[in-house]
């Protein structure tokens, strides 16, 4: 079985965290801002956005959302939902593209319970994969390697999904 491990994550999630209720949303308050670049965003629709993940498992790590601050699955309209889906699909072609990974992990934490760390606002990772993306750096040196800065990253696809 292969692992997803990632402890440099723990210091993130046993903090204590305020209410939700205190907890703004990034998402949101990164949507009412003319900021993308700064805040990492590639690309929005009508009804979704992407951006990077400030704290990456991986290079290419995404958060994929309905721009509508909903907490559960079966609050999004369809149309929300099918313009969300077609966004995550229009970045894995251009992280295919772009990136050549072998495979992704593509996953929606709903509730905090499930690990959702933002979780009034939806949102699913994709994080690109490849075949012995995993070292002992993380284990051993509590070091994570990403290869690629986020600004850059974020300039190429912008770029791949504007073209």
């Amino acid at each position: 079985m292969d692992l997803l491990w990632a402890p440099w994550r723990l210091a993130y999630v046993a903090a204590d965290k305020p209410p939700a209720a205190n907890d703004p949303c990034f998402i949101c308050k990164f949507l009412a801002e003319d900021r993308d670049e700064h805040n990492l965003i590639v690309a929005r629709t009508p009804l979704s956005v992407v951006l990077l993940n400030r704290f990456p498992y991986n290079n290419g790590h995404l958060l994929v959302a309905p721009r509508a601050h909903k907490s559960h699955l079966g609050d999004l309209l369809p149309e929300e939902m099918r313009e969300t889906m077609e966004a995550m699909q229009r970045m894995l072609r251009t992280l295919d593209g772009l990136m050549r990974p072998d495979g992704y992990n593509i996953g929606l934490n709903q509730g905090t319970a499930a690990g959702a760390g933002l979780p009034g606002h939806l949102h699913w990772h994709i994080v690109p994969r490849w075949n012995g993306d995993t070292n002992f750096m993380p284990i051993l040196g509590d070091t994570r390697v990403i290869v690629q800065s986020l600004d850059t990253l974020r300039k190429l696809l912008v770029e791949r999904v504007a073209g």
